[in-house]
């Protein structure tokens, strides 16, 4: 059964697949950036445009067999993101777009996003006529033979998050500020689109470029859900950054994505998590009630603004929590109430005792950014590492089996 056809058309399916370019036809795959359970990554490079470089997502449909919903769905978010119109002051009809069925070398843009690794780019941008935000790490093409699913992505190259951190020789609230405003606009717009990310977390905030003033870039769509296809309730999301709703089983929207900004927000400005249990019902424990400290010394430095922002967005009740908009205008965002204190020394060093490499990362011989690119979707389960556990789908634990939506 082809992936993205059903079986009454399977042979309508093969006959436009023999009319469109494959992969190799537009690209020249080159080395392996690395392995995931379904899939593999590859660095690729444009037949058209010589030393364009992005990377693909080789999927084995053999190995995908009876979960192609799950690829689907990502492929359908991913494109309602940059499909989706018209941009804040543009023209256009209202709404969004009917989505069509990814097709064997169907395009979704044209050529990957400004390589100047800008750090402020609040607004989506235009496309071939389509929106993008540039905070959100594109889909740019899919292709499909018969034995597998080929996703062209953009390809950032900037590294991870705490890394970045660490390196720095300076680090301050308003770096942190600045960070979590990139991350709350390219969310808002998600949200404005109607899909929810449901893992957010600081493995999936890539840098760009390695340029020092890049912008920020989401990935990971996996467990993305479109609020218009149903009713959320699965407990899906990595343990540390889930919101208590998600814990307790209640249907839940938009709201736990804030929670989880958050929780990066507070690691951000100390470098542990505000939960942490070896036991996993002792931390959904704390997280249920929201209990958690600005434990001195170190949160001695850090401003009262900080420490109300994360209050806002860490709120148990769903109604008083601030949405992105909201936290959006917060003085700590919007203001000048974040400090210029240097703080790397404590960040930098609680970073490198909480979330060492050795203990959350898998060591491929690629970019760190481009490493976790593989880990999109159905590219299998992570790696073990503490303390912050492995995204997991937490229905599975907590009922004995998981749920489908």
């Amino acid at each position: 059964m082809p992936l993205f056809g059903k079986k009454d058309s399977a042979k309508k399916a093969k006959k436009e697949a023999e009319k469109q370019p494959s992969v190799e036809d537009k690209y020249v795959l080159k080395e392996l950036l690395g392995t995931g359970a379904f899939s593999e990554v590859r660095l690729a490079e444009s037949k058209e445009k010589p030393g364009q470089m992005f990377a693909v997502k080789i999927i084995d449909k053999k190995a995908l067999k009876g979960k192609e919903d799950s690829l689907e769905n990502e492929i359908k978010v991913l494109r309602r993101l940059q499909d989706a119109g018209p941009a804040p002051g543009g023209g256009g009809a209202p709404g969004l777009p009917q989505l069509p069925s990814p097709s064997p070398g169907h395009s979704d843009a044209a050529a990957p996003s400004d390589a100047s690794g800008s750090n402020r780019a609040p607004a989506p941008v235009r496309l071939n006529n389509r929106l993008k935000h540039p905070n959100i790490v594109q889909l740019l093409e899919t292709f499909e033979d018969k034995h597998k699913v080929y996703l062209i992505m953009e390809l950032v190259t900037g590294g991870e998050l705490f890394d970045r951190i660490v390196e720095k020789g300076s680090y301050t609230e308003k770096d942190a500020s600045d960070l979590i405003r990139q991350v709350l606009e390219a969310v808002d717009y998600m949200h404005e689109q109607g899909v929810v990310h449901r893992d957010l977390k600081p493995e999936n905030l890539l840098y760009y470029s390695p340029d020092e003033d890049s912008k920020i870039m989401i990935s990971d769509f996996g467990l993305s859900k479109m609020e218009d296809s149903g009713i959320m309730a699965t407990a899906c999301g990595t343990p540390g950054y889930v919101a208590p709703e998600v814990l307790a089983q209640k249907p839940y929207g938009k709201a736990v994505d804030v929670w989880s900004i958050g929780v990066i927000s507070y690691i951000l400005l100390c470098g542990y998590p505000p939960f942490y249990d070896e036991n996993d019902a002792n931390l959904f424990a704390q997280i249920l009630k929201g209990e958690f400290e600005f434990d001195s010394p170190y949160w001695d430095d850090i401003s009262d603004s900080a420490k109300d922002f994360i209050r806002q967005l860490m709120c148990v009740d769903v109604e008083k929590r601030y949405t992105c908009r909201q936290a959006l205008k917060h003085p700590w965002i919007s203001g000048n109430a974040a400090s210029n204190k240097n703080i790397h020394g404590t960040v930098s060093e609680q970073l490198k005792k909480n979330f060492a490499k050795s203990r959350w990362k898998q060591a491929y011989h690629a970019a760190t950014v481009i490493r976790q690119m593989q880990r999109m979707a159905l590219s299998g389960s992570s790696s073990g590492r503490s303390p912050v556990p492995a995204r997991t789908c937490l229905s599975e634990s907590l009922n004995g089996s998981p749920r489908n939506d």
